[in-house]
């Protein structure tokens, strides 16, 4: 009797279908936004106030909000000991860089074509390409728990924009 009813609470464990025991690993409820991210190292991005993009495929555009915010590094603090019980402290330190991201709701796991322009503070345009990039699904939880939605991400790098690897 009490192996039925073990075998029965292991049957609707498993039914529940949430993840959380995936090959023997457990699975969190972690998700990762769908779209584009920006990045704009230093020191070109003390020029940048503003980013907007124009994403593009099967015909359709959309242009969704980018909103910069600073990067930042960083910077180990001190530690209260070497077990593995003990805890560490860190703090951010502004690199000069800023990021963006631009949630795109239906944004396919298939090429899309992004025009990024970049302005200054004054709005004058500091930089207009496009580029031809390809979103991948990601993988929030580890690949043992899932596919998440499609991100790509983005870099200007010598004034040029180019895809991150």
């Amino acid at each position: 009797m009490k192996a039925a009813a073990l075998a029965a609470g292991l049957a609707i464990l498993t039914a529940c279908g949430t993840g959380a025991f995936s090959e023997g690993q457990s699975c969190t409820e972690m998700a990762a936004r769908r779209g584009i991210s920006l990045d704009i190292p230093a020191p070109y991005a003390a020029k940048v106030a503003e980013a907007a993009m124009k994403i593009c495929w099967n015909g359709a555009c959309v242009r969704p909000e980018v909103n910069l915010m600073d990067t930042g590094e960083t910077v180990p603090q001190n530690c209260t000991g070497n077990e593995p019980d003990d805890s560490c402290a860190a703090s951010s330190s502004p690199d000069g860089g800023k990021r963006g991201f631009a949630d795109v709701g239906d944004l396919p796991a298939a090429p899309v074509q992004v025009a990024v322009t970049l302005r200054d503070a004054e709005g004058k345009r500091l930089l207009a390409e496009q580029i031809d990039v390809t979103p991948h699904v990601t993988y929030p939880n580890g690949r043992h728990c899932g596919e998440g939605d499609p991100q790509a991400g983005l870099i200007v790098l010598g004034g040029k924009v180019t895809v991150r690897r």
